[in-house]
């Protein structure tokens, strides 16, 4: 197949677009620049220099593919607006064709709110922090349309390889600085890792399915209070942990702080039924080590 990714070098993308480079497929990423256009063509992916903003600079080889994943963010603009706009292109872009052409959303787990120690999937009802509130409209956007195949993807707090939210735990460490966690540090987080989840985004692309939500979590259940104390341990840090309560991180964090401090279980059998997914890699704290050492490697990359 052909598919199409934007935010092909961001942390999610380019492992997605990846995943899908080393199933056999021809990939095209979106990206903003001719230096990170170079970094994607290295992992076979052909780039494509652009930006959301600016959709004819992407919407003729969209056109042009089978299968459209949405996998950018931008944080540096109206982030949920510019969000709608890019799938209003992709949605449009994929009635553009005889065949149906399958467009995926990342969404998230945080539509869920505090799942209050309960066990939620797919059928539960949302409760968004604020700060992702219009995502359960831009979800019903690709969900509901027509003439193109809609699936909507829900990944957990993402670790592994260039280090996502985990990263920021590895920072202060790593650069003689104090540990830091928001919350008091009970909470859990839904997570999953990185190559899980870019096998996940294949095989709903792959399984013909549409009008579908996948979660995408693996089977952990550690509060951060313990993967911070992994994190200490891998990166030799000997002070205290800082657990900041989330109304004082919420005066540099904004609505990313509420984020992170909620408390969330997340069940994934529906993509194990329905995909055959089954995530390899079942904790953050399993192999801390080897997740420190590769975050460490891309900040030098």
């Amino acid at each position: 197949m052909k598919v199409f990714v934007t935010g092909a070098n961001g942390y999610i993308g380019l492992n997605v677009a990846s995943a899908f480079r080393r199933a056999g497929h021809e990939v095209w990423g979106l990206v903003r620049s001719e230096k990170k256009a170079h970094t994607i063509a290295t992992h076979e992916i052909r780039p494509v220099i652009g930006s959301m903003q600016h959709p004819d600079s992407y919407q003729q080889i969209a056109e042009q593919c089978a299968v459209l994943i949405h996998a950018a963010v931008d944080y540096q603009a109206d982030t949920f607006s510019l969000d709608r706009k890019t799938i209003e292109v992709l949605l449009t872009a994929g009635k553009r064709d005889s065949q149906p052409k399958t467009v995926v959303y990342t969404s998230g787990t945080w539509v869920y709110g505090d799942t209050l120690g309960k066990t939620v999937d797919e059928s539960a009802s949302l409760r968004p922090a604020p700060l992702v509130a219009s995502r359960p409209d831009i979800e019903q956007m690709v969900l509901n349309a027509s003439e193109v195949w809609g699936v909507v993807v829900r990944p957990g707090c993402v670790y592994g390889r260039q280090g996502g939210l985990t990263g920021m735990w590895f920072d202060g460490p790593d650069k003689g600085r104090q540990l830091q966690v928001i919350g008091d540090g009970n909470n859990r987080w839904a997570m999953v890792h990185v190559d899980d989840l870019a096998e996940g985004y294949l095989r709903a692309a792959e399984s013909g399915l549409a009008g579908e939500v996948f979660n995408l979590t693996d089977h952990s259940s550690a509060s951060l209070r313990d993967m911070a104390e992994a994190v200490a341990r891998a990166t030799g840090y000997l002070g205290q942990t800082q657990f900041v309560p989330t109304d004082e991180a919420s005066y540099t964090l904004d609505g990313f702080a509420e984020c992170l401090a909620l408390d969330q279980r997340v069940d994934s059998s529906k993509a194990t039924r329905l995909l055959g997914w089954q995530p390899k890699h079942h904790g953050f704290i399993a192999e801390v080590d080897t997740y420190f050492q590769s975050w460490k490697a891309a900040q030098y990359a």
